[in-house]
């Protein structure tokens, strides 16, 4: 009877509910490490929200710079030459891939790989 129920379960939702799933139970094994527990020089993947967004000027070339926070931690995570990623806002849940730094005190990550994650409502 579960097998059943899991199955209708399954087709009674939408297409973006099933994709938002698979990814949720892909991070089980994504190898997503707690900010808390990097370091400096470390490469990386970590999944958290967006906290803030600032448009940073540096020297006449852009840069998009949120702060990323897990739970454990956050760091800064920079994009330069960017002013703006569509789909990157504050209270987004992501997941980002690089190296880490360190800058003024400041745990970063400079231009990673990312993967927005599904809004959740």
């Amino acid at each position: 009877m579960t097998a059943l129920r899991t199955r209708l379960s399954r087709w009674s939702r939408s297409q973006a509910e099933l994709e938002a799933e698979e990814l949720l139970d892909e991070l089980t094994y994504a190898e997503i490490a707690r900010i808390a527990d990097c370091q400096a020089g470390d490469k990386l993947r970590v999944s958290g929200t967006v906290r803030s967004l600032t448009i940073r000027p540096r020297s006449a070339v852009p840069a998009l710079e949120i702060e990323l926070y897990d739970g454990s931690g956050s760091l800064r995570v920079l994009w330069l030459g960017r002013r703006r990623i569509d789909g990157i806002a504050p209270g987004r849940k992501m997941i980002i891939h690089g190296r880490i730094t360190t800058d003024a005190h400041h745990l970063t990550v400079f231009n990673p790989r990312y993967l927005l994650l599904p809004a959740t409502h």
